[in-house]
């Protein structure tokens, strides 16, 4: 759709905002054009990976959709009781094979498939064994669909997402990881759940890490477009800094909890990751705190790292990096955030 005039020209002398708004992440390419498939495959049919696919299927995002898994019998079991629904679902054609042949052509490919820890595994060995269950997965994707863009959901998703990156020879701009963008719902629930709104007036955003090291951006939050503490400070409105952390380790718990209760997370994680695969398929420009290649932003300088900033996500990847105002304090944070995932990156030869 071709913008209007004034649609990005608001600045003195016609200066187009956009280019200002929005700082490009290193190392992308822009897509060859023509590029139109609707096509997703998802890779691992397990709690995340199926509660993914369901939600794509339901929300009528692609004409073609492909599973693929290592367990032949559990990979066919699902492709069965989904096509088994076509009659209250958008048509789709739904195939599965443990063959990677069945995604080619893919416009996005959902990587979901990762090794479970053992008990009384380091943290750093189940991340090596998932580095050698990657170099199985990403290669065979890159392919048979060359000009995908990659979704990496599995955990530690950072770490992954860079790993996901070297393997395909991608372009930055088409390596994402669904990163901290429940985090960041999960932020939003909390704060509207405390103000008694409906969270999709609440605009919060949880940033770095997928995991302890996150930074909550309290500086930027907004309710209705009334920035919180600016508000509260002019309303002579007392509040303890230690309520605000006691929210992000709410957030950050958030997902042990629920394993906790239930073994397991699966519905908030596929209605993010469906909210991601949707401002990219139909290229709606929204901004989701997504893993992206950090390096450039906020001093993040040196060695090529992965974590979550404001990206603006459209048919081509990631578009941008949107440039949010932090505060000294979270600046710090954040590459604190950036040297956590480093260290353990570091350790993996990649």
């Amino acid at each position: 759709m071709q913008k209007s005039a004034s649609a990005s020209s608001l600045g003195p002398g016609g200066l187009d905002l956009s280019q200002s708004f929005f700082k490009p992440i290193q190392k992308a390419k822009r897509p060859s054009p023509g590029n139109s498939h609707t096509k997703i495959s998802v890779i691992g049919v397990g709690n995340v990976g199926m509660a993914i696919a369901q939600t794509i299927l339901t929300q009528d995002l692609v004409d073609v959709l492909a599973l693929v898994d290592a367990k032949p019998d559990k990979l066919r079991g699902e492709m069965l009781d989904l096509q088994h629904a076509a009659a209250f679902l958008p048509r789709t054609k739904i195939l599965a094979d443990v063959d990677y042949a069945v995604t080619a052509g893919s416009y996005l490919c959902i990587v979901t498939a990762g090794a479970r820890q053992i008990p009384g595994e380091s943290r750093l060995n189940l991340l090596q064994r998932n580095v050698a269950l990657f170099s199985n997965i990403i290669p065979p994707l890159a392919k048979y669909s060359p000009d995908a863009i990659l979704l990496i959901v599995s955990n530690p998703v950072d770490v992954l997402s860079y790993v996901a990156w070297k393997l395909s020879g991608f372009p930055s701009n088409r390596v994402i990881g669904s990163g901290t963008n429940l985090d960041s719902s999960r932020f939003r629930f909390l704060i509207a759940d405390h103000l008694d709104v409906n969270a999709q007036d609440v605009q919060a955003y949880i940033v770095g890490e997928h995991g302890d090291s996150s930074v909550a951006l309290w500086s930027s939050i907004s309710v209705g477009g009334v920035p919180i503490l600016s508000f509260l400070e002019r309303q002579q409105i007392s509040y303890e800094k230690e309520a605000l952390e006691n929210i992000h380790r709410q957030v950050v718990q958030g997902a042990y909890e629920v394993i906790n209760l239930k073994g397991y997370t699966s519905w908030a994680i596929g209605y993010s990751v469906a909210s991601l695969a949707r401002s990219l398929l139909r290229d709606q420009r929204r901004i989701h705190p997504v893993s992206v290649l950090a390096r450039g932003f906020y001093g993040i300088d040196g060695d090529d790292v992965f974590l979550s900033l404001p990206a603006q996500l459209g048919r081509a990847g990631v578009l941008g990096v949107t440039n949010v105002s932090l505060t000294e304090e979270e600046c710090q944070r954040l590459r604190d955030s950036a040297r956590a995932i480093l260290e353990v990156q570091s350790q993996l030869g990649v």
